[in-house]
């Protein structure tokens, strides 16, 4: 993935996800995904990740939606009667 330039690389799990999930609230949605980010990103991009979360602020969050679209792609689910 390349976010402004800059390439990273990520490694989603189901515990990290289901982390990311258990750990926001109403009022906490940033700070978990700050949290998630760092622990599914390669070791040798965390340093590049952490000047882009400095230098823009809340790219955590469109970085975590692009990520959990390929690891959590949405489903299509049909009710039936």
């Amino acid at each position: 993935m390349t976010v402004a330039g800059v390439n990273l690389s990520f490694e989603p799990n189901k515990t990290a996800f289901n982390n990311l999930l258990n750990e926001m609230t109403m009022t906490n949605k940033v700070a978990p995904m700050v949290t998630y980010l760092g622990r599914i990103v390669d070791a040798e991009c965390k340093e590049a990740l952490n000047k882009l979360m400095e230098d823009y602020p809340g790219c955590e969050m469109q970085i975590v939606e692009k990520v959990n679209e390929i690891y959590s792609p949405k489903l299509e689910i049909e009710v039936k009667n």
